[in-house]
C-alpha cells in the first residue's frame, strides 16, 4: 500500500522508537493513505512542510483496526485516554476514564501497526465532551465521521519499520494546507454545534448511564 506522512521535514527514513509519547496510540509513525490530508498535517503549525510517500507492505504484520466490527468506539476512547493528555479535570471525566480504562482498554503492545480515527483538534474537544457528559454516545460516533478526517496508520513496531520504502516528498505550503485544515476543523465544529442544538430522544446514552449501568464491551447497546 501507499502511505504519506505528513512533516515539516523530509524524512526518507523513519526510525523506530522515536515520536511523542503522548500521540493518540503513543510513540509510533503516524501515517495516513491520503496525500491531501499528510500535507495539511505537515503544516498544522502554519509552516511549509512535506507529505513524504512511502510504499508499506503491511503482509504478515498484526495490525489492530480500531474501526473494523470486533471493536466499539470506547475501545478507541480508552486507549485514546491512556495516551494524550489535557483531559478536562473533573470528578464525572475521572471517573469516565478510569471505567474506560477498566473496562474497555486495550493492550496495544503486541501490535505492529494500529489503524483508527486520528483526534485533531476538534475531533479531541469531541471526545472530551462525551468523556465530561456533554454528550451522549450517539453524538460522539456521529461527530468522529465530521469533517471526512479519515484514518490514520501507525507503524509501532521495529518489524513494521522494516517494511516501510521511501519513494519521494511533495512540499505542501501552509498558505493552502494549513487554510486546508482549519476549514476542516472549523467545518467539523458547525455541524457538531447543529447536532448538538438537535433534540435527544429519552433512551440516549451518556457516559454517567454506562457507569451507572455497569455496561461492558459485549452490551448490544454500544454497537
Amino acid at each position: 500500500m501507499i502511505i504519506y506522512h505528513g512533516s515539516e521535514k523530509m524524512i526518507e527514513a523513519p526510525v523506530y522508537g522515536k515520536g511523542n509519547t503522548h500521540n493518540d496510540y503513543g510513540k509510533g509513525f503516524y501515517c495516513t493513505e491520503s496525500e491531501e490530508l499528510a500535507k495539511e498535517w505537515a503544516c498544522s503549525n502554519n509552516h511549509d512542510g512535506f507529505a513524504n510517500k512511502y510504499e508499506f507492505d503491511m503482509a504478515g504484520l498484526n495490525v489492530l483496526h480500531l474501526n473494523s466490527e470486533k471493536y466499539i468506539l470506547l475501545n478507541w476512547l480508552a486507549v485514546l485516554t491512556k495516551n494524550r493528555t489535557y483531559w478536562e479535570n473533573s470528578t464525572v471525566s475521572e471517573m469516565a476514564k478510569k471505567y474506560l480504562a477498566d473496562n474497555f482498554m486495550i493492550d496495544t503492545s503486541g501490535y505492529d501497526v494500529i489503524i483508527g480515527y486520528r483526534a485533531d483538534d476538534s475531533y479531541f474537544s469531541f471526545a472530551q465532551d462525551f468523556v465530561a457528559g456533554a454528550i451522549s454516545y450517539r453524538q460522539l460516533g456521529e461527530a468522529m465521521r465530521l469533517g471526512k478526517l479519515g484514518e490514520q496508520i501507525v507503524l509501532m513496531s521495529e518489524k513494521a519499520f522494516d517494511r516501510i520504502e521511501y519513494i519521494s516528498s511533495t512540499p505542501a505550503e501552509a498558505a493552502v494546507y494549513y487554510k486546508k485544515k482549519k476549514e476542516r476543523d472549523r467545518a467539523a465544529r458547525r455541524e457538531y454545534r447543529q447536532a448538538k442544538s438537535e433534540l435527544l430522544s429519552p433512551d440516549e446514552l451518556f457516559m454517567v448511564d454506562i457507569m451507572r449501568e455497569r455496561m461492558k464491551q459485549d452490551d448490544d447497546r454500544l454497537r
